[in-house]
């Protein structure tokens, strides 16, 4: 006979009173010693945040399938819009167990940047993060074990992708609410960290920036060559600049910075904004905090279809059968809710974001955001996972499987329209996925005025 030793209750009464006490994640111990060594997170966690089975009463287990039939029993460990897709639209989920190794939860050489620089980072006067020295971050989570709003959002700032440089081969449908496509794209993203570089170094000692990030869209063919460029600075009050290059203009034009809270081609339901749900400056929004601290159901393990044609899983659910990725999700043990404003966007059409954030990795599992009037209006929910699957595995310049975001649903829950997005193997134009630069000059090739002014052309 298995003897508890805490109620089922413990560990959501404890991580609600490390919330209100700014404590950081562990219930039983702190998580990120367990994590430097290598720890079983049983030393961190007691049973009901670690088991499905256990934190519903076995009512629901690993195998199982979420569906309208079963949703409500886990409503709570859904964000609002995912449990009205489950319980309306014909939603389903796959349950799986949580990884018992937590590395398999970061790419390999940012988790090593990140316990090797732990403890390093601070806040300077102006808000922005820096180094003992008073230089930019110096790689990895700058607040692996974050206790405030602020900590919280400059984890997912910081380093979007986790990778000095990652290149994204992207197809993505946008559907109507009938349940047909409207619109279908094929695009490629692609980000070059300046600084908090995992590598240690400045790229082009260009010590202003953060980030350089370009987006040019390779199909179909009426909008082939639409190409965006957005370099941010490392200062995170200063608004990146925006340009754009349209086939039909022939020319690259700045957008300006409001453009951030519009769709870049017609029919897509998410904004520059959304991205990795940190997608604006983080001095640009304010207010920021943590309201709580729960178990939640996120995709973090086992998602990369490699098996899979293109990387491209089936589809389900809504009016046609063909709104949702299938989909799998485990029990997260501790999640950060955090709130913020776009405190320098006036006329932003929204109102709050709300992230709930896996403090394991300190990256976000759900996202939504509400309008001006307060109401629910979208929710952008990504799958991670390492890129390795059976005898299939993608590998990082280590040698060790990858790791990146897998699928997105991004869903406009007020006009009912979803775009659904696939990081593939591949895309129109011949262009692959990929970790690193492979020794190309990207920057010249990618990521410049006259670089999308080209891949327009082309």
């Amino acid at each position: 006979m298995h003897i508890r030793k805490f109620d089922v209750d413990y560990g959501r009464r404890t991580l609600m009173k490390n919330a209100a006490l700014g404590v950081g994640a562990g219930v039983l111990a702190p998580l990120w010693p367990a994590i430097a060594n290598g720890a079983d997170l049983g030393k961190v966690y007691p049973d009901e945040l670690l088991s499905i089975e256990v934190l519903t009463k076995g009512k629901i287990k690993p195998g199982d399938t979420l569906t309208a039939a079963n949703v409500d029993v886990v409503k709570d460990l859904l964000d609002p819009i995912t449990y009205r897709q489950v319980k309306e639209m014909g939603r389903k989920i796959g349950i799986i167990a949580p990884p018992k190794d937590t590395s398999v939860l970061f790419p390999s050489a940012f988790l090593e940047s990140s316990l090797k620089n732990k403890g390093k980072a601070k806040f300077g006067p102006d808000g922005n993060i820096y180094a003992p020295d008073g230089g930019a971050w110096l790689g990895g989570l700058p607040f692996p074990d974050a206790k405030t709003g602020e900590e919280a959002i400059s984890n997912l700032t910081l380093s979007w992708g986790r990778s000095d440089y990652c290149q994204y081969a992207i197809r993505q449908w946008d559907m109507q609410p009938d349940g047909d496509q409207a619109y279908q794209y094929d695009f490629v993203w692609a980000e070059l960290q300046a600084q908090a570089r995992v590598d240690g170094t400045t790229f082009q000692n260009r010590k202003d920036l953060l980030r350089i990030q370009s987006v040019w869209f390779t199909g179909p063919s009426d909008t082939a060559g639409s190409s965006f460029l957005s370099t941010w600075y490392y200062d995170q009050k200063k608004y990146p600049d925006l340009y754009g290059y349209l086939p039909q203009f022939k020319r690259v034009r700045q957008f300006p910075t409001n453009q951030r809270f519009e769709p870049l081609l017609p029919g897509i339901t998410w904004f520059l904004s959304d991205a990795w749900a940190a997608g604006d400056p983080m001095l640009t929004w304010g207010n920021y905090k943590i309201i709580g601290r729960q178990p939640m159901l996120g995709s973090v393990s086992e998602g990369w279809a490699g098996d899979k044609k293109n990387w491209e899983p089936s589809v389900h659910g809504g009016p046609k059968g063909k709104t949702f990725w299938d989909t799998t999700m485990s029990l997260c043990p501790d999640c950060i809710v955090l709130e913020a404003e776009p405190t320098g966007y006036p006329r932003a059409p929204v109102g709050k974001k709300r992230v709930w954030i896996d403090a394991r990795n300190q990256q976000f599992i759900a996202y939504i955001t509400y309008d001006r009037r307060g109401e629910i209006w979208k929710s952008f929910e990504a799958g991670w996972s390492q890129y390795s699957k059976g005898n299939v595995a993608m590998k990082d310049e280590s040698g060790k499987p990858a790791w990146s975001w897998t699928y997105i649903h991004s869903h406009d829950i007020q006009s009912n329209r979803m775009t659904r997005i696939m990081h593939t193997e591949n895309t129109t134009g011949g262009y692959k996925s990929q970790f690193s630069t492979q020794g190309v000059d990207v920057y010249n090739k990618y990521l410049t005025n006259q670089a999308i002014q080209r891949l327009g052309q082309s």
